[in-house]
């Protein structure tokens, strides 16, 4: 058995997957490799059965049986329309206003995050169905990327989470409460979005004109009904899955089942529902599920030899002997986190960090809730920081060529948000009970 330092484990391992992550390799095979690799020197023969037994524990957690199901309920609802028609909706009420077709795309996004909670879903319609209509109506390539992308990327915070069903396991931590305590970060980032928007509009009134009078011209009632009609669908798949967690009626495993039968009750009732869209639905569901459980898995195993071989409390002592008392080290925590999230896919991320970060946290004396909904906040900004930027070359993919928006436009449209990420977590640290209050509020 070779001895290696703590200290040398943790640089070695860390830097190992910076590095073989930008050869492009899967983040999977490179966690994997790296955990196998480290500990054969670290245990030699009894590495695998150590391997095995971590993938095994990750593969068996039953609130992780939720992931397919939020999966399933979002691809589902995609395929249903009710999100274009509540687009439809609100250009009417708001396409008037100066940049009221991107509040509507945030509005959009927001509530999708609320039904969908699902990235590519989310920013890929968004681009299908806002993109265009913006850009013909004179905005700018910019503008318009930028509020489709962070108004798609909202799905990844606002419930019903994938990042969070995942971060709950991870840190131990109840994942109904984390819910409740993300609902009001995310609507603050929509808020912080749509103010943006508003102000940019009325200095810069060039880069999003309103829309004629004559093409949303409706009788107020009319468009009173058709609104009431629109938002009807998604308060109920929202009641269906965050209610009865907020009530206690469920636990969010159960919850994610009620919602994906929830959302394939309304495809039928829009008479979208067909044998081809339910194999698709689930082929994306397997697809997606299978990624996330692989990494899941592989990670899982990598930080069982990070941790075993005192890797986790090498970085611990480093972190909590930075200068400056405890919010030094929570601003290099959430730096770390920040600048993983330029190279490192969210979800490795979870599985590598949390368990690292999450004893440091309670060390510093934070509120485990508080602490965690501060780190998937923070990592909002990794779908729209280069080189990575899954958001980004999600919207260039899906945006029409005939449109002529390129990456560069999608840059220079995202920055602002990733500040406005920045100005949203520097208000949850003043004002810790915007994502407390919630959690405390939920039914036992």
């Amino acid at each position: 058995m070779i001895e290696l330092s703590p200290e040398v484990v943790a640089v070695v391992m860390l830097g190992a997957v910076l590095v073989l992550v930008l050869t492009g390799y899967p983040l999977a095979y490179v966690v994997g490799i790296i955990a196998l690799v480290v500990g054969m020197f670290v245990w030699q023969g009894q590495v695998s059965q150590m391997l095995y037994l971590r993938a095994q524990k990750i593969m068996l957690n039953y609130t992780l049986l939720a992931v397919p199901l939020f999966v399933f309920m979002g691809v589902m609802l995609e395929r249903s329309g009710i999100i274009e028609r509540l687009y439809d909706v609100l250009y009417l009420w708001l396409g008037g206003f100066r940049g009221g077709l991107a509040v509507v795309t945030v509005i959009v996004g927001t509530i999708m995050a609320a039904t969908v909670g699902i990235i590519t879903a989310s920013v890929t319609l968004l681009t299908l169905v806002a993109l265009p209509s913006m850009i013909k109506r004179g905005y700018s390539k910019s503008f318009a990327s930028g509020a489709c992308t962070a108004g798609g990327v909202l799905g990844i915070l606002i419930p019903p989470s994938i990042m969070i069903v995942l971060y709950g396991p991870m840190a131990e931590l109840s994942v109904g409460k984390l819910f409740f305590g993300a609902f009001v970060p995310g609507f603050i980032l929509s808020i912080l979005y749509i103010s943006y928007i508003i102000i940019r509009s009325f200095i810069q009134p060039a880069i999003a004109p309103p829309v004629p009078v004559e093409e949303r011209a409706m009788p107020f009632l009319q468009k009173t009904t058709k609104l009431f009609v629109a938002l009807v669908p998604p308060a109920i798949l929202i009641m269906s899955v965050l209610g009865v967690i907020f009530l206690g009626i469920a636990a969010p495993t159960e919850a994610a089942g009620v919602g994906a039968f929830a959302a394939t009750l309304l495809t039928i009732a829009y008479r979208r529902f067909s044998f081809d869209v339910l194999k698709e639905v689930t082929l994306m569901t397997a697809r997606l599920s299978g990624f996330i459980l692989l990494v899941g898995s592989m990670s899982f195993a990598f930080t069982g030899v990070f941790l075993g071989a005192g890797g986790g409390q090498a970085v611990s002592e480093v972190i909590l002997a930075t200068p400056g008392g405890r919010w030094a080290a929570f601003a290099v925590i959430m730096f770390i986190c920040f600048l993983l999230g330029m190279f490192i896919d969210w979800i490795g991320i979870i599985f590598i960090m949390v368990p690292i970060i999450t004893p440091i946290f309670a060390a510093l004396g934070f509120d485990p809730i508080w602490a965690a909904i501060m780190v998937c906040v923070n990592l909002q900004s990794s779908f729209m920081t280069p080189p990575f930027a899954m958001g980004i070359y999600i919207c260039r993919g899906a945006a029409d060529p005939s449109l002529g928006v390129t990456v560069a436009d999608i840059i220079r449209g995202v920055i602002p948000f990733v500040i406005l990420i920045l100005v949203g977590i520097a208000l949850l640290v003043i004002w810790p009970n915007l994502v407390l209050w919630l959690p405390s509020m939920m039914i036992k």
